[in-house]
């Protein structure tokens, strides 16, 4: 199959990070170098990949368990997908821990950083000037934070340092609200998280999703560090191989077969939820269409939103949505 427009979330083996957050649950593994070498040689075989994939268009999210940014493969990588002409973008989920000078060896324009702030590993003023250099370089940034009830307030400070057209999301702390005695979100929260973040109620819900129709598996894909295809992170099946292309002729759309979906990367594509188009042009990076105007998607689910179980963010979760 030729001609096709496809995102893929690419995961490959690496699994450490410079950061220990207690609440991450990839962050207590120390990869060994053979690890790092083969984490290497699987991201160096996906990028010529895609490089081969001329007639198609074609966009990449990183989406490691640990920190890529920090690795000179991972920066190397961002820069040799913005420079194919075919590749209309190449994004990251980060710690923006790294530094940033790679940026300006590629299509900076191209080029989506998803950030997520740790407060108890860095601090606001660094992370706000690191958003700034990327800025500053013509970067797609979207900022982020998980919701830990003692971080609300330094979330509110965020936004205030944050320039107002970068799009600051915030994540429900699901697992630590699964394991609360008492209600994890009071109103009041609700209400102050949401006037950071307007799509806050968004991600605090686990969307009902077994049977629903989504664009995993269609138009967007999963494919970790051996080549295997999957609709999405969240679902195990194998659907194909990049490198044999046993995957082309898989694609297609599929009625999801979890309970739930309760991360942005796997609901942003319900076809129900019409979130693709709350998304336009900013899907992979997690940038709204037109920030900093409100999301249409807040004003328009009133309905929805009330059945949102905000409280003590009940339901079950694949994997906990952290970065």
């Amino acid at each position: 199959m030729n001609g096709v427009d496809l995102s893929v979330l690419y995961r490959g083996p690496l699994e450490s990070c410079n950061y220990a957050c207690a609440y991450c649950p990839f962050a207590k593994k120390k990869d060994s170098r053979a690890d790092l070498a083969r984490d290497r040689a699987a991201l160096e075989r996906f990028v010529a990949w895609v490089g081969a994939r001329t007639n198609d268009r074609v966009s990449v999210l990183f989406t490691p368990w640990g920190e890529g940014l920090v690795r000179s493969w991972y920066r190397d990588a961002l820069v040799a997908l913005t420079q194919m002409p075919h590749v209309d973008k190449a994004a990251i989920q980060t710690n923006l821990s790294a530094r940033l000078d790679f940026a300006r060896d590629g299509v900076a324009s191209k080029l989506g950083i998803w950030a997520t702030f740790h407060p108890d590993w860095t601090t606001r003023d660094r992370f706000v000037a690191q958003v700034a250099r990327l800025v500053d370089l013509g970067a797609r940034v979207s900022c982020g934070v998980v919701a830990m009830r003692e971080n609300v307030r330094e979330i509110e400070l965020l936004r205030e340092a944050l320039p107002r057209a970068v799009y600051l999301w915030v994540n429900a702390a699901k697992s630590e609200a699964r394991r609360s005695q008492d209600v994890y979100y009071t109103p009041e929260l609700v209400a102050r998280l949401s006037a950071v973040d307007p799509l806050f109620e968004v991600n605090a819900a686990d969307h009902p999703s077994a049977g629903a129709s989504c664009r995993a598996g269609a138009s967007v894909v999963s494919v970790d560090g051996d080549g295997d295809v999957r609709r999405c992170h969240f679902v195990r099946e194998v659907i194909g191989n990049l490198y044999d292309g046993s995957f082309d002729a898989a694609l297609r759309e599929r009625p999801c077969p979890n309970a739930t979906c309760g991360c942005h990367i796997g609901y942003v594509h319900l076809d129900r939820l019409e979130l693709r188009a709350t998304f336009e042009g900013g899907v992979l990076e997690r940038i709204p269409a037109g920030w900093p105007a409100a999301p249409r998607a807040v004003a328009s689910r009133s309905a929805t939103r009330r059945a949102l179980p905000i409280a003590r963010v009940a339901g079950q979760s694949s994997r906990p949505d952290v970065r």
